[in-house]
């Protein structure tokens, strides 16, 4: 199922929560809708399934204008936060309800709907339990089991609203691996909504960014991360140095120091905003000719097979993150409360505003 949003705009109240945004979702594929609290992408999300209505603008669903389709004319799956399991029924009955209250000539028969049941439960790996009640379940579990149930109905849409937002670190961790099994076994158009910057990234086929009722950019989970299009987008998806200078002669001036520049589409003598990732950074025990900004080593930390520094610079006292590999840092044999030089394999200019 081909999704395709034109021109929508929402508003409650007098807040605009979106605002004239276009986009494509290509069937078949997971696509992480990716912003923080705020910006829209849970709006967006219940436009798509019905449950809200655009003041403006055009949902179409294979290029059929659906915008009036009520929500269950639109064939979707919808697994939400807090799992809305029914605590009464059992796991079988909270999976069979989509089938049983479909209208009588649409309704599985009762060996059919059994089937469909158990095939939804191997599916999710949880066939042997079909018994229990939701309050017997851990939260991974249940949330399983809620995505079973909106897969019962055949859905052409699936919908998930932050689906592991309630779950502890490492069972989330253990779902999006699943989930992004279990997708690409179905090829369903799927939508996931989250904050967690992670979880998108290692999830979805695509990534849309929003911010403030807008789309900042929409690519691969690789284009967004190593190309942001916007400052919002290389803050949002953090771990960013960010430095202002003025550009001169392929070098950001910053104060009486400077940092060599690749490459820059800006004019000669622009006040600039350079951002880079720690491992972007170098650091080191000498000015060279490629000068570098002094700055003041407050924290070394081992990780893995990477070490990171956390500094100040001397002259702004601002904070700057860098990550070396062991064999630099064995290299350099850095300590803390030394003075360094920061320098920068790679910066990304923007125009400061």
């Amino acid at each position: 199922m081909k999704i395709s949003l034109q021109h929508i705009s929402k508003q409650f109240g007098a807040q605009a929560v979106l605002r004239d945004v276009s986009l494509d979702f290509k069937p078949g594929k997971l696509t992480a809708l990716l912003g923080p609290s705020g910006c829209g992408k849970t709006t967006l999300l219940r436009i798509i399934a019905g449950l809200e209505q655009a003041d403006h603008g055009k949902l179409l669903l294979n290029g059929i204008d659906s915008s009036d389709r009520q929500a269950r004319q639109r064939q979707v799956g919808f697994v939400f936060q807090h799992y809305a399991l029914f605590r009464h029924m059992t796991v079988f009955e909270n999976i069979a309800f989509g089938l049983r209250v479909k209208k009588r000539r649409e309704r599985p028969k009762e060996h059919a709907l059994h089937l469909r049941v158990q095939q939804l439960l191997d599916l999710v790996q949880l066939s042997g339990y079909a018994d229990r009640y939701p309050d017997q379940l851990s939260g991974g579990q249940r949330q399983r089991i809620a995505l079973a149930r909106a897969l019962a109905v055949e859905p052409r849409i699936l919908l998930l609203d932050e689906p592991f937002g309630a779950l502890d670190a490492q069972v989330r961790k253990d779902l999006r691996i699943w989930l992004r099994q279990l997708q690409h076994e179905l090829r369903v158009t799927t939508i996931f909504v989250t904050h967690d910057q992670e979880e998108a990234l290692e999830v979805a086929d695509e990534v849309v960014i929003m911010n403030q009722g807008v789309v900042e950019q929409k690519g691969s989970p690789e284009a967004v991360y190593d190309a942001p299009a916007s400052p919002f987008v290389y803050r949002f998806l953090g771990g960013v140095n960010q430095l202002n200078g003025v550009l001169r002669q392929q070098r950001l001036e910053i104060g009486n120091h400077f940092l060599r520049v690749t490459r820059a589409d800006l004019p000669e003598g622009a006040a600039a905003t350079a951002f880079a990732r720690p491992y972007e950074l170098d650091l080191e025990a000498e000015l060279t000719e490629q000068g570098g900004i002094p700055a003041r080593i407050e924290r070394v930390l081992g990780l893995g097979p990477r070490v990171r520094f956390e500094l100040k610079t001397a002259s702004a006292d601002e904070r700057v993150e860098v990550e070396l590999s062991r064999a630099r840092y064995a290299m350099l044999e850095l300590e803390e409360g030394q003075t360094v030089w920061v320098t920068a394999r790679q910066l990304h200019l923007f125009a400061t505003p």
